[in-house]
């Protein structure tokens, strides 16, 4: 058996074994393919990889996508459950250590779009030290007195709107449309940002706000992190060439612009 094949029976293990009916895996839209990467659009709520968090889970990214082009894939970089959009993986794993490196010396330049609560500035860097967030299990033994790391983002307001509905103590409910560029690579990085700027996103159940989060639920008529990831641009670790992947924005975010008279950035911005 090839060293291929095993890691292929291996990674068949994501998919979780159940007596019930079996329903049809969903198919993730591919965004770019070669003989070195492939890349797809992760919709929110589905994990990366199993986790100690996804017992009851079916289906995986890593998974579907393996499924979907029949060879094993290596998990590139970390896209949080809730958030969509562009999930790169390896197809070996020399690219993917070539990757990594790319990933870790902060070369591969992300793009995220976000809704925010309130009116944010026009544009702006968020120079603000964050603490490690550790997991309960797999940092069970790293030390909880580390120093905060430097951690810079780069923000663009793209539109803003508000809604004649009081809120709490305000007269009216104030959204803005964000583009964000993480210069460092910080767990949970844009988020804690956008908190700290006192613009938390809608939908973030850890550093949200718990008025508007179910206010934004009951009036658009769902849950989410309204968090994605855009687009990544970097340089093919084989071919040399400058690399430009998009993920369009899913029917819950045009929801959201045709409610809020919004363009969408995937037509109205480079």
């Amino acid at each position: 058996m090839t060293a291929d094949k095993q890691r292929l029976d291996k990674q068949s293990t994501d998919a979780v074994d159940s007596d019930e009916p079996s329903e049809p895996a969903p198919v993730l839209e591919i965004l770019y393919q070669d003989d070195y990467l492939v890349a797809v659009n992760k919709p929110a709520g589905l994990f990366v990889h199993r986790s100690y968090l996804d017992r009851h889970e079916k289906y995986f990214a890593l998974q579907l996508v393996r499924d979907q082009i029949g060879q094993y894939v290596y998990p590139l970089h970390r896209l949080d459950r809730p958030t969509s959009g562009v999930l790169l993986f390896g197809l070996s794993q020399d690219v993917a250590r070539l990757m990594g490196e790319q990933f870790s010396d902060n070369r591969i330049q992300k793009t995220y779009i976000t809704m925010c609560r309130g009116f944010t500035p026009d544009s702006g860097i968020i120079d603000h030290p964050l603490k490690e967030k550790l997991d309960k299990l797999g940092d069970r033994f790293v030390s909880e007195d580390k120093p905060a790391q430097q951690a810079t983002s780069e923000y663009e307001t793209l539109a803003k709107a508000s809604l004649p509905v009081p809120l709490g103590k305000f007269p009216t409910v104030r959204y803005s449309l964000l583009k964000l560029k993480p210069k460092t690579g910080r767990r949970h990085q844009l988020r804690r940002h956008m908190a700290h700027l006192r613009h938390p996103m809608l939908g973030d159940i850890n550093y949200g706000d718990n008025k508007q989060n179910p206010f934004f639920g009951k009036h658009f008529g769902f849950r989410r992190l309204m968090l994605h990831a855009w687009q990544l641009d970097f340089i093919h670790p084989i071919t040399r060439q400058k690399i430009n992947i998009r993920a369009s924005l899913d029917t819950q975010w045009q929801q959201v612009f045709s409610a809020l008279q919004w363009q969408n950035p995937d037509i109205s911005h480079d």
